[in-house]
């Protein structure tokens, strides 16, 4: 998924194995990943990426959230069991190693770390923007992340995932991030007693489609998506209320 082009913001800081140029931050040879749940550090970084994928449905007139809605949403004062409630993943970059992560249990998930081979340079053009707050590391970036939640069917007796998407900043694409992220998910769900990981497929969007068959989904074309939203969903308002007065 490719978002609209993005302006440049300045950067304050070169770095070991990246350069500057223009403002922005080339990184070369080899990017370091970390791949963590989302903290309420990130909601200026999950707002900016949820409409960014919007404006690449050019859906941007359906984009209702707000940085608070989100905080109500994703980091509730009691919440569901973790991984049960909407949870996000967010994979970040760097031109230089991450540290190994430290006791996660307040978070519940260990931080994954990977290695990607540069076959060209990366160029990350909205350092500030972008730049990670989830620890004192200066040259980590944001890249994309996953959203997803627990989801149930009758016929099963435990819940799934219900994968509502995964979205990666144009620098970042065609590393095979998307792998490692909806890896990630994937085994979060076999590790945890989870049955399934269920999504749409956009048909239209060929290398998304390819990309979910090759990570091994299974396309079901009896089904077909349906969505009561809207005026048509209003519709049934108070509509309890109504036929009980009119009994």
């Amino acid at each position: 998924m490719a978002p609209a082009p993005q302006q440049p913001t300045p950067s304050e800081t070169i770095i070991t194995d990246a350069s500057s140029e223009n403002n922005n931050v080339t990184i070369t040879g080899k990017i370091y990943t970390r791949v963590r749940l989302a903290t309420k550090s990130d909601l200026s970084h999950i707002y900016q990426l949820f409409y960014q994928i919007h404006v690449y449905h050019n859906y941007t007139h359906l984009y209702k959230a707000t940085e608070s809605s989100l905080a109500n949403l994703l980091f509730k004062e009691n919440p569901l069991p973790l991984f049960y409630g909407p949870s996000v993943l967010l994979l970040e970059v760097s031109p230089t190693p991450f540290n190994e992560p430290k006791n996660t249990t307040n978070e519940g998930f260990k931080p994954v770390l990977t290695t990607f081979d540069l076959k060209f340079p990366v160029v990350e053009g909205q350092v500030e923007e972008f730049r990670s707050k989830y620890d004192d590391k200066s040259d980590a970036y944001i890249a994309g992340y996953a959203f997803f939640y627990a989801n149930y069917s009758c016929f099963n007796d435990k819940p799934g995932f219900y994968f509502e998407s995964l979205y990666f900043r144009e620098s970042y694409r065609k590393l095979g991030m998307g792998k490692l992220l909806f890896g990630t998910v994937s085994s979060i769900a076999a590790d945890n007693g989870f049955v399934s990981v269920d999504g749409i497929v956009a048909v239209w969007n060929k290398k998304s489609y390819d990309f979910y068959i090759n990570m091994g989904v299974e396309i079901f074309d009896e089904f077909r998506y349906g969505k009561l939203h809207g005026e048509n969903l209003q519709k049934y308002a108070d509509k309890g209320k109504i036929e009980e007065e009119t009994c």
